[in-house]
């Protein structure tokens, strides 16, 4: 299995590691509910090394990336503003879903799923055939992310010299900083910083980091925490035979320049007109369990499936996104262990910036 450059510290932190997608990650250090708690009141920290860096740049990269992507580049005019989108094959399912952030009209940065990356850049490859651009994975950076509340507080007082240049960053925009590359974005619905840096300054970051009080958290916490805020992972709620239309990803498709013909789009188009069948909601559990993917799900409109289900440490009950007939509304049942039980459709997210809101 592959390691992290990290790997070492989650040793020495007696991290649970777990084969995940070809990777030996840490699962939790301990307790993942207080991982959870930790992020969600104060701040904690995750090993994301395993997600790959790769820099579009050449003089097509802005209409090269308009054709790769369902959202529009366009959109982007200042430095270090980021953009969330899917690239879609010819089908209108969902290759990956990803974040570009701008760095000029020719210089680009993406980052990709772990677990799709030799998937993604071949399909990237692919496409840039007949542009003028250069696609380089950066296989030799890290990425630390840090989230909750008092995420960049701490940062700033683990790292000197950032809170100059990112004090002032807002949600979804990046800077860079010698050898790092500090982005406030994350996947668990809180505030803070997704941190690229090389990998030989991973583990002192890390340390750093540790004496801020920054606590490390594993993929169980950050798999709870994603679900809270209602964000989709790719292989649960979309996958090559689902389209953002399908998967409530609407919002990340932009159809409003016609002559942008990128690559999924005219099956988007077709679809849209025709009507989808399924989306993705939220689900609460009115009763006791733990809801799991793949159970089925039967709404007054007809059956669907739980894409992604767990408990919620926020909500003291189980939570779900689910793949229902469009429409579905009110109350639905979850078959669990051969029953029914009763379960409430909700429009995620379920938790953001600590409250609960469902």
């Amino acid at each position: 299995m592959k390691r992290t450059p990290l790997y070492q510290a989650h040793i020495d932190a007696e991290g649970k590691m777990v084969d995940f997608g070809g990777w030996e990650m840490p699962l939790n250090y301990g307790s993942q509910i207080e991982e959870h708690h930790q992020v969600r009141t104060d701040a904690g920290m995750f090993d994301v090394s395993h997600m790959t860096v790769v820099d579009i740049k050449g003089a097509d990269a802005k209409v090269f990336l308009q054709t790769l992507i369902a959202n529009d580049v366009d959109k982007l005019k200042t430095k270090g503003r980021a953009l969330y989108s899917c690239m879609l094959n010819e089908t209108g399912g969902v290759v990956d879903d990803l974040i570009v952030y701008y760095l000029d009209d020719k210089d680009y940065r993406m980052v990709i799923n772990a677990g799709t990356t030799e998937k993604d850049i071949a399909w990237i490859n692919e496409q840039a055939a007949v542009f003028s651009v250069s696609v380089k994975p950066q296989f030799d950076l890290a990425m630390i992310a840090v989230q909750g509340p008092n995420a960049r507080e701490k940062v700033f007082a683990a790292m000197p010299g950032v809170e100059e240049v990112a004090g002032e960053l807002n949600p979804f925009n990046a800077v860079g900083l010698g050898g790092l590359f500090i982005a406030r974005t994350g996947y668990t619905g809180e505030d803070g910083f997704e941190i690229m840096l090389p990998e030989k300054s991973a583990e002192f970051t890390w340390k750093m980091l540790l004496e801020a009080d920054v606590k490390p958290c594993g993929l169980g916490a950050r798999d709870t925490l994603r679900l809270e805020a209602g964000m989709s992972l790719y292989g649960s709620e979309m996958n090559d035979e689902v389209s953002p239309l399908e998967a409530a990803l609407t919002w990340t498709v932009d159809l409003t320049n016609e002559e942008r013909r990128f690559v999924g789009r005219d099956a988007l188009e077709a679809l849209k007109a025709e009507g989808t069948e399924k989306t993705i909601v939220g689900l609460v559990l009115e009763g006791k369990g733990v809801i799991r993917d793949h159970q089925k799900v039967v709404t007054s409109l007809g059956e669907g499936e739980v894409t992604s289900g767990t408990f919620s440490p926020s909500m003291g009950k189980a939570i779900a996104l689910a793949s229902v007939p469009k429409d579905a509304e009110g109350l639905c049942e979850i078959e669990m262990r051969n029953k029914l039980v009763s379960a409430k459709i909700v429009k995620p997210p379920f938790v953001r910036n600590g409250k609960v809101l469902v």
